[in-house]
């Protein structure tokens, strides 16, 4: 069975484009970045199918074919996976996000405990807290203060600032240039102002849930040189989750990291196994 795409109609009248590529593996739903469109990237389609999963994801509402809504919080996320899982029945799935799509998943993880049975995240960001120095060690954190000031300051940044090349590492540019170029077409051809404003409002707002409540097994993967997210959050989130372990991966940055997604959905497998 080959890749399917399809419109998802929800109750609330918005829609969601959804992403399958078939098949009888365990699913996995896989959540995107900021800014991406949700498609089956070749990287990450191929490290799945070579074990066993069939890969679903779907774009974040206000990306792609997906309806914009307002207000949306990180939280919410679960209410719309579990209905594209209603739809392509799926009673059990794993999760797994990278970036901004790491506290996706674990929304999903907190918010359906029924049916997901374990999550991974890489360079995922943890919920903002002035426990420690959320902000620390970004190169350009622009984006989230302005995303603390509202909407509207959110938007008119996204407006008149560009991306820092200096938030990527050396290695991450040769990641890009490399397996996960198509990550990198992909984020350039999403790129929403108005959708990437509400992923970084909801990313500094509160979540709609608590780490504690993600009972789940959950594997935090993350770059020692991320100057997007830095460690520290996935440092959090080992500390404040029930259940979880960090690979910490003392050279790898936001992008390069990602060369340890295959390794990954091995960890993801074997514990689905037992």
């Amino acid at each position: 069975m080959g890749t399917t795409t399809a419109d998802l109609p929800l109750p609330d009248g918005r829609n969601l484009r959804v992403h399958d590529s078939g098949g009888d593996g365990f699913p996995l739903v896989w959540h995107h970045g900021t800014p991406q469109s949700g498609r089956l990237l070749p990287p990450v389609a191929e490290a799945a199918a070579a074990r066993g999963f069939r890969l679903v994801s779907y774009a974040r509402p206000g990306y792609a074919e997906s309806t914009p809504k307002a207000g949306r919080t990180v939280g919410s996320a679960a209410e719309d996976v579990r209905r594209l899982a209603d739809a392509l029945d799926l009673p059990r799935f794993a999760v797994a996000g990278a970036s901004g799509g790491g506290p996706h998943a674990l929304a999903c993880a907190a918010g359906l405990p029924d049916r997901v049975l374990a999550a991974v995240s890489l360079a995922g960001l943890a919920p903002f807290s002035e426990e420690y120095d959320w902000y620390g060690g970004m190169a350009d954190d622009s984006w989230l203060r302005a995303a603390r000031e509202g909407r509207e300051t959110r938007l008119r940044h996204g407006e008149t600032r560009e991306f820092d090349p200096a938030s990527f590492t050396d290695a991450d540019w040769a990641a890009l240039r490399g397996t996960w170029g198509p990550l990198g077409q992909d984020a350039g051809a999403a790129a929403d102002v108005a959708a990437e404003a509400d992923d970084d409002l909801a990313y500094v707002a509160p979540w709609g849930f608590a780490a504690a409540d993600v009972r789940v097994p959950v594997l935090l993967v993350h770059g020692g040189d991320d100057r997007v997210v830095p460690a520290s959050h996935s440092e959090w989130l080992l500390r404040n989750l029930p259940d979880a372990e960090l690979w910490l991966r003392p050279h790898d940055g936001h992008i390069s990291v990602l060369n340890a997604l295959p390794t990954a959905l091995d960890w993801l497998r074997n514990r689905l196994a037992r």
